[in-house]
């Protein structure tokens, strides 16, 4: 059976997105394990240890950064979803979108997203909503984290 470490959990289907999600953690100095979901279906996969993570020792993530608009399923059910599951439910969940729409931001909040970033993310953005994961951070720290 294979192990994977995994702290952050990006689900992000544009591969420049997850580039720009990388360069923006390694900028600021965060240097946890991140897996990435390039789909929702893959994230609930990845989440729930079935198909081709059924034979892996899945570890559940410190925090999941959600893309809404995904192929196949959207970041809102896979939101909704994880907060229906008992082991996931308390997950950290921030909403990572180019949507502006107060609409979305609302559900996100509804939905128990912890904050809500718009694409692309900066160094600065990301310490912020990690800041109560230290380990997850520089030494030097970080400034408040901001609601949805």
């Amino acid at each position: 059976m294979t192990s994977i470490k995994c702290d952050i959990l990006l689900v992000e289907d544009d591969e420049n997105d997850v580039y720009f999600m990388k360069r923006a953690m390694a900028t600021a100095g965060i240097q946890p394990p991140i897996h990435v979901a390039m789909n929702g279906q893959d994230a609930m996969n990845y989440l729930s240890g079935t198909e081709r993570y059924a034979d892996q020792n899945v570890l559940v993530p410190r925090c999941i950064f959600l893309d809404l608009k995904l192929p196949f399923i959207s970041g809102f059910q896979i939101l909704d979803w994880i907060r229906e599951q008992p082991k996931l439910k308390n997950i950290t969940v921030f909403v990572l979108t180019s949507s502006p729409e107060e609409s979305d931001r609302k559900r996100a909040r509804e939905l128990g997203a912890k904050a809500y970033l718009l694409k692309p993310p900066t160094p600065p953005m990301l310490l912020e909503v990690l800041k109560h994961m230290p380990e997850c951070l520089p030494s030097d720290g970080a400034t408040a984290v901001p609601a949805c």
